[in-house]
């Protein structure tokens, strides 16, 4: 999921190398690039610490257990495992509020989307009312990666669109030319970070083993080059109810009739 470029990935890969150790748990790397369906990967009954949204994590899409979020360094984290979608459009483009992009063409990812959907959809709930129960001439859908996402708006295709911050400021660190071209109009409310997940079938000592490794990582000495380098404070303990809030966004878009964004 945030696996940006290889080197990020072989960040990620490092310091899960260094949770296992520290957990004395034993995982094997799996590589899983995009666009594989992550609905298989969370399937997975040998799954021992992947990524996964929260909004699929709360519509029990897996059986998963919830272990630990990472906590951004970013001003707008504040030291929580929190995270929001930047809805972002061309740096050339004459947009300079949201709602000046009403009547043009947005997109979304993909419906379990959190960043990509959720709270695109949450945030733009705001802004309808009876006479304009549609914000846009056109919406694109089921783009399914943020990169797609991104690479819509800079070629065209689309005007504006969610992008989950944690991912846009990896991205603008480790590939700052794929992001040169596009910029913030504003960003959605802040929710429950993305967080690492195990198979239902994982023992408790094992979970307990990989949730005390991940919360204690930023005390230890190899947690400082790999923190910096993926712009993370630490990781949280997270548990299922911690996503609640985003079957409540759910609820309140479908009671609205606005099932999709439109």
């Amino acid at each position: 999921m945030y696996a940006v470029t290889p080197g990020v990935e072989a960040a990620w890969r490092e310091l899960l190398g260094h949770i296992a150790r520290e957990a004395g748990v034993e995982l094997s790397y799996l590589s899983y690039p995009a666009p594989q369906p992550l609905e298989q990967l969370w399937a997975r009954p040998d799954l021992g610490a992947a990524f996964m949204c929260g909004f699929p994590i709360a519509l029990k899409l897996a059986s998963v257990v919830p272990v630990a979020a990472p906590i951004p360094s970013a001003v707008w984290a504040g030291g929580r495992a929190v995270y929001r979608s930047d809805l972002i459009v061309r740096r050339d483009s004459p947009y300079l509020r949201l709602e000046d992009t009403f009547g043009a063409r947005a997109g979304w990812t993909i419906g379990h989307s959190q960043s990509g959907f959720n709270a695109w959809r949450h945030h733009l709930l705001a802004y309808r009312t009876p006479q304009r129960p549609a914000l846009y001439a056109n919406m694109v859908g089921n783009l399914i990666t943020a990169r797609n996402l991104l690479d819509s708006v800079r070629d065209g295709r689309i005007d504006v669109g969610p992008l989950d911050a944690y991912w846009h400021m990896l991205l603008a660190r480790h590939a700052p030319e794929l992001t040169a071209d596009i910029r913030v109009l504003s960003s959605t409310a802040l929710a429950p970070m993305p967080a690492f997940v195990a198979a239902a079938g994982a023992s408790s000592q094992t979970l307990a083993r990989l949730r005390a490794a991940f919360t204690g990582a930023s005390t230890r000495p190899w947690f400082e080059p790999l923190g910096q380098f993926l712009l993370l404070e630490g990781f949280a303990e997270v548990t299922e109810a911690s996503f609640a809030v985003l079957l409540a966004w759910d609820r309140e878009a479908k009671a609205a009739g606005y099932d999709v964004p439109a």
